[in-house]
């Protein structure tokens, strides 16, 4: 459910979950030219999709967590060299625009295990 109360469509998931393959395959292989970022080192963790699928919110977690900021710093100055291969790859009506955000999913849930934890203890 998204946080207006209204379920996120099939056609929603279908359109992230494919532009989440093709992104991670375009920084695997290193076919956009970011300058001074291995593209290889950033995991695409999830991509949801605004309802009229013309805005997608990347979540890259850079390998070990590391230079988080400067990465998403670079992906967000480089966004439309991505936009522009990852056109090459898919064919949508409305190529979206992406926005680049930090997933902090997974420190949160270590957060939550460590309390459980503490808890059991």
């Amino acid at each position: 459910m998204s946080k207006l109360g209204k379920p996120i469509s099939q056609r929603q998931l279908r359109v992230g979950e494919m532009i989440k393959q093709s992104i991670s395959m375009i920084f695997l292989r290193e076919e956009a030219k970011i300058s001074d970022l291995d593209t290889k080192s950033i995991t695409v963790t999830e991509v949801r999709m605004s309802p009229d699928l013309k805005t997608a919110k990347v979540f890259v977690i850079p390998l070990g967590g590391k230079d988080t900021d400067k990465i998403l710093d670079k992906l967000k100055e480089f966004s439309f060299v991505i936009r522009k291969v990852l056109s090459k790859k898919i064919m949508v009506k409305f190529m979206p625009k992406l926005f680049f955000v930090n997933d902090d999913s997974f420190d949160y849930a270590e957060k939550i295990e460590n309390l459980i934890r503490q808890t059991q203890k």
